[in-house]
């Protein structure tokens, strides 16, 4: 199967030629994009018969490629092919939704070669068995999504966002260097298989687990690593910024559990702290920061960061449980984790979807500008709708699932017997409650200040419908969300594979339930049926209108909506982004953004309007990467003196500098 793998990722990585060539032509996007659906289909039943075959045996493949003496290695086992499978889900859904997307791109000549080379270097990634290839396909990857990110170079910003995006994702490769040393140890062994083998000491696996969550958090977004993401994903186009939301960032956490669950042997209890702590205010950083936003794309890119830490939250109770001999209920933790991986890539991406059919549609990302899109593109409403539901954690929809499952993980923590554990599984239980409750109001904002109202702007009254491929990808993903939501067990049987060979147990098998209900821990203790659930809702629903119909008055009336005596139809009189938000505004962003609201009334008598300013600061990056930039903008201007310096000067300075060296050399023990 890995060979199978292996050659649909050639065939992407050939494509990229193919579309140098036509990146002018109109038939280029076709091809392309084409192409890229079809082999991410391969890849996703190459994946899915991997994950779900009986077969426990992995699939092995050496090739003549990389360092001369190692080769490169290649692997697919049940990890990697449900990671495949959530890669290539996003992949086939961003590829269909470009063939629509794409015939209103500005720059095609600028996104086309490097969309399949993004797409290769995920699934190369998720493939690779050693440090070598694993490295290079990452940079592979984050170098052609860069490039993406830079498609729109000329918007405001965008180089910037590319810059921060480029600078922390070299950072990123240097922390993973690091790691892979580490395991590989002073044998050399750079092979998985040699590190798994050989696991670290205690002091090297406790440096591992530092320098892994900095590698692949400052790719997934975790706090505080995050500050390129909500720049770098609204810069690019929507089908990228959807694979860089919803797919990329679960690359990122893939290597994450490759690294700390699968090569650096058994965990110590307090690595879970760590991973817990980092999990709950990544959760509540992402979710708050999301909801001072007015960018549309932006406010969904904030809300990955806050989707990382509850999957973090997730593979932190895991290891608080492997590390204290509970493998059950670390089955059930990872088991949430891994589920919500699956579930965050299907909504992010359909939101995402939905942002990019209305900055289509009207030209506008700031909801600001927007309103009333409900009447003009209702299709795209209902399934935004449906994401923002999803997103929101609300039943039966498959978000709701995986953070229910987080939440029966934490009920289960009283019975570790860490105390540092016992006070702080709590107050994280209480962190992802706090970010669940945020992000439905997120959601609401989102979706009621784009959608419903009356439009702001000419743009917004214009709007018309996104194309039929578009929409087919939106439907797809929608739909996935009310089939994962209404028949969840059939997904968690699927990660049985997975969290068997991770922590040695796997949840209760769910497929033979009664009423396909799913039962985490116990019957006795809580169980869970999202098909009731969806049928209740239906028929109550059904019910409700039929009542309505049969006993309200046969005559239809219309009417306004009570205007609370203020009749004036502008839509300036609405409910805007800020005005939502300003409760939760003051309630948290004196501590956490430093807001400051300033208010301009005119005096009596004078028609000037009065003008409320609000100003937000990003603590961290003021606190963390402003001091870092302007210490390496002062040293750069100090250092750029020496590029005057006289032949002689230069051979004097790499003279001194060898005698330092072999002075080192000498007194070095």
């Amino acid at each position: 199967m890995v060979h199978l793998a292996l050659i649909g990722a050639a065939v992407l990585i050939a494509i990229v030629p193919v579309a140098m060539l036509m990146r002018t032509s109109s038939h280029g996007r076709p091809i392309v994009y084409g192409i890229s659906l079809i082999v991410s289909l391969a890849l996703l039943a190459i994946a899915l018969l991997t994950l779900l075959g009986s077969s426990e045996a992995a699939s092995v493949a050496v090739l003549p490629l990389g360092l001369p003496w190692l080769g490169a290695h290649f692997r697919l086992d049940a990890l990697a092919a449900f990671f495949l499978a959530v890669v290539n889900l996003g992949c086939a859904a961003a590829s269909l939704f470009a063939l629509g997307y794409g015939r209103h791109e500005h720059d095609p000549q600028r996104v086309l070669p490097f969309y399949p080379a993004f797409l290769a270097g995920m699934t190369l990634v998720v493939l690779a068995a050693d440090a070598f290839s694993f490295l290079v396909a990452w940079e592979f990857m984050s170098l052609s999504s860069w490039a993406l990110v830079m498609a729109h170079h000329r918007v405001s910003d965008n180089a910037r966002a590319g810059y921060i995006y480029l600078v922390m994702a070299s950072f990123g490769t240097l922390a993973l260097l690091l790691t892979f040393g580490l395991l590989a140890g002073p044998g050399g062994g750079y092979t998985f298989a040699d590190m798994r083998a050989v696991p670290p000491s205690a002091g090297l696996a406790a440096a591992v687990l530092i320098l892994a969550l900095i590698g692949t958090g400052s790719k997934a977004g975790l706090v505080p690593l995050h500050v390129w993401l909500p720049l770098a994903h609204p810069a690019a186009p929507s089908h990228v910024s959807a694979l860089m939301s919803g797919v990329m960032t679960k690359v990122a956490v893939y290597g994450f559990v490759r690294i700390v669950f699968d090569l650096a042997g058994e965990p110590a209890w307090w690595w879970s702290m760590v991973v817990l702590a980092l999990g709950g205010i990544t959760a509540v950083m992402g979710v708050l920061y999301a909801l001072m936003q007015h960018d549309l794309k932006r406010l969904l890119a904030y809300h990955t960061v806050e989707n990382i830490g509850i999957i973090f939250i997730g593979f932190g109770l895991a290891l608080a449980f492997k590390a204290h001999g509970m493998p059950l209920a670390a089955a059930l933790a990872l088991t949430a984790g891994l589920l919500h991986v699956f579930n965050h890539s299907v909504f992010k991406s359909l939101l995402f979807f939905g942002a990019g059919a209305v900055l289509n549609a009207t030209g506008e990302r700031d909801m600001e500008h927007l309103g009333g899109l409900i009447h003009r593109m209702p299709q795209t409403a209902f399934v935004f709708l449906v994401g923002c539901a999803a997103i929101s954690a609300l039943p039966p929809l498959n978000g709701f699932v995986s953070e229910w499952l987080t939440f029966q993980a934490i009920l289960l923590s009283p019975a570790l017997p860490s105390w540092g554990l016992k006070f702080l599984v709590p107050a994280v239980g209480a962190l992802l409650a706090l970010s669940a409750a945020l992000a439905a109001a997120c959601f609401v904002k989102a979706f009621g200040v784009t959608f419903l109202g009356r439009p702001r702007t000419p743009a917004a009254a214009g709007a018309q419908e996104t194309d039929a491929l578009s929409l087919a990808a939106m439907m797809v993903l929608a739909a996935l969300c009310l089939i994962a939501g209404i028949l969840p067990g059939l997904f968690i049987d699927s990660l049985a594979p997975v969290v068997q060979a991770l922590v040695g147990a796997r949840m209760p098998v769910q497929h033979g339930v009664e009423w396909l209900s799913i039962v985490p821990v116990a019957e006795s203790r809580s169980s869970y049926n999202g098909l009731l659930v969806f049928v209740f809702m239906v028929i109550s629903g059904w019910l409700a209108a039929l009542a309505i119909h049969r006993l309200a008055s046969d005559r239809l009336r219309r009417a306004p909506p009570w205007d609370c005596g203020y009749p004036d139809p502008s839509p300036i009189t609405q409910y805007s982004a800020s005005s939502f938000a300003q409760p939760i505004r003051r309630v948290f962003g004196t501590m956490v953004f430093r807001a400051r609201e300033r208010v301009e009334m005119p005096p009596p008598g004078d028609s000037a309007p009065a003008r409320l300013t609000v100003e937000l600061r990003d603590l961290i990056w003021d606190v963390l990467y402003a001091p870092i930039a302007s210490g390496v903008g002062a040293a750069a201007t100090r250092l750029n003196a020496l590029q005057f310096l006289t032949i002689r000067q230069f051979l004097s300075l790499v003279f001194s500098a060898l005698v330092f060296l072999l002075l080192v050399l000498a007194i070095w023990p």
